[in-house]
């Protein structure tokens, strides 16, 4: 494993299998009584968000609190970054406190390759502008794998927003290194130009396509990075690429239903959706503990013993 995890294009196949092997160890501990594991105890780990989250920052603070760590979050609307603290100082001062890992969600692309090559700590990606997301890919991937047994040959669509999510970069970077089929499907303004290079297949006609999929992730349509006029109204868009109770039909009855969080209901997704029995969007939640206990083990140098019992 390589010191940090700042994105999946960067990431090798064998070290994302080692990362979903292990997320499937410290699943099993989800059943036991007592979920807390003395693995990391003694490590310190500090969750720095920049932008807000729920399920990502929720996850991470609960994987590192089972392996025992001791996790310091830093909410930057109270710290000293809004008296004119710098990014690299304030990331100085976290490990000059100790921070053995930093998990940094962040605005501006970038910033957790700039993190790290200024401190030691090891460096996690949270989430970093429109670039990548890696645990949220991993924990898709790690989804898909349980279900479908394997990712290599399976068809994954993704449908929405794919210019500005960092969410769709990671998973194309992750399964299509693991052997998946990737399609994309979206208004043609939010696809990036050039996307073929990456080895997926843009399609225009939702409804032709959904019949084929074995996975169908929904992306939310991110309406705060967006400029005006990337699509003509919400009810044009929902028509045209949302996942609505008539789309439900078209999907195949063993395909997977998807979706990263938080939801624009109504909108990429029809709350009947989500409730829709091939939906697995809670077990996402679940699994993304899993998966990011599993990156904190493995750069904490966890690929050298078993975990604890």
């Amino acid at each position: 494993m390589q010191r940090d995890l700042l994105g999946l294009r960067q990431l090798e196949a064998k070290d994302m299998e080692l990362i979903l092997d292990t997320a499937e160890a410290c699943k099993q501990l989800f059943n036991r009584p007592v979920r807390k594991v003395p693995t990391l105890r003694g490590k310190v780990v500090v969750n720095l968000f920049y932008e807000p989250s729920t399920r990502t920052r929720t996850s991470f603070e609960m994987a590192g609190k089972w392996l025992s760590a001791d996790v310091v979050n830093i909410t930057v609307a109270a710290s000293s970054v809004v008296k004119g603290e710098s990014l690299k100082d304030t990331a100085r001062t976290v490990q000059a406190l100790g921070a053995d890992m930093v998990v940094i969600r962040h605005q501006a692309s970038g910033v957790p390759h700039l993190l790290a090559r200024t401190v030691d700590a090891a460096i996690i990606n949270a989430g970093d502008g429109t670039n990548e997301h890696p645990t949220q890919g991993l924990l898709d991937i790690f989804t898909i794998r349980q279900h479908l047994g394997q990712v290599a040959g399976k068809r994954v669509l993704i449908v929405g927003d794919i210019l500005h999510s960092r969410v769709a970069r990671s998973n194309i970077w992750g399964l299509t290194k693991l052997g998946a089929a990737v399609m994309v499907c979206g208004p043609p303004t939010l696809i990036p130009v050039g996307l073929e290079k990456l080895g997926v297949t843009v399609v225009e006609n939702l409804d032709e396509v959904l019949p084929l999929a074995d996975v169908v992730n929904v992306l939310r349509i991110q309406l705060e990075r967006q400029k005006a006029g990337m699509f003509p109204t919400l009810r044009e868009y929902t028509r045209r690429w949302g996942i609505t109770g008539e789309r439900l039909a078209l999907m195949r009855p063993d395909a997977l239903l998807m979706h990263p969080g938080p939801a624009n209901l109504g909108v990429e997704i029809s709350e009947e959706a989500t409730l829709d029995r091939r939906s697995v969007i809670r077990e996402q939640v679940t699994n993304g503990v899993a998966v990011r206990m599993a990156v904190l083990y493995l750069l904490s140098g966890g690929e050298r013993h078993e975990l604890a019992d």
